[in-house]
């Protein structure tokens, strides 16, 4: 990774652009704190664009386990009154996570 201060980038901005672009992030700092990193648009889109969201996600789960959660015996996963899991709980686990 390369490092530089905001003041270097401010002049060399076109040669940190390449650098980035050639896929090498480039991490700037300020007062040797870094505070931002440049990185060249494919990773841009790995990390934050085409990643699916939270809720996205959650609904995923929520059609991929839909089944466990429409058995009329389920009743939830509360651990036994003493806060271990009895044998009842551990078989609602097996099941719903394989």
């Amino acid at each position: 990774m390369c490092r530089k201060t905001i003041y270097d980038a401010r002049n060399n901005f076109s040669a940190l652009i390449k650098v980035a672009e050639s896929g090498e992030p480039v991490e700037l700092t300020r007062h040797d704190k870094p505070v931002a990193v440049i990185i060249n648009w494919e990773e841009y889109e790995k990390k934050c664009i085409s990643g699916k969201s939270f809720i996205d996600k959650l609904m995923e789960l929520r059609t991929e386990y839909a089944d466990a959660f429409k058995d009329p015996n389920w009743e939830g996963f509360n651990p036994h009154d003493d806060g271990y899991p009895d044998d009842e709980y551990e078989r609602k686990m097996k099941k719903l996570w394989g």
